[in-house]
C-alpha cells in the first residue's frame, strides 16, 4: 500500500517524479527539510526557500488539498 501511495504521489507531482524511484521520492518529497510552527491554534509548515523540490512539494500540496471538481449534472 505504501507503494502505491509513493506512486500516486509521484505521478501528482511532475513527469521527473513520475518515473522516479521509491528511495528517490522518499529522499525529494518525505524527508522533508522544514519548519513546524504553532500560533494562535493554527499550524503552519515552513519549507527551505532554496530547496530544489519546493515547487513539486507546494504543487503536490495544492492539489491534495483542493476541493473536488462538482459532478456535471446532464
Amino acid at each position: 500500500m505504501a507503494y502505491n501511495l509513493l506512486r500516486a504521489t509521484g505521478a501528482l507531482t511532475n513527469a521527473f517524479h513520475t518515473k522516479a524511484t521509491t528511495a528517490t521520492l522518499r529522499a525529494h518529497l518525505i524527508h522533508v527539510p522544514a519548519r513546524l510552527a504553532r500560533s494562535a491554534r493554527r499550524l503552519t509548515l515552513h519549507l527551505p526557500q532554496r530547496w530544489p523540490w519546493h515547487d513539486a512539494w507546494t504543487h503536490l500540496f495544492a492539489s491534495l488539498h483542493t476541493p473536488p471538481k462538482a459532478a456535471r449534472r446532464h
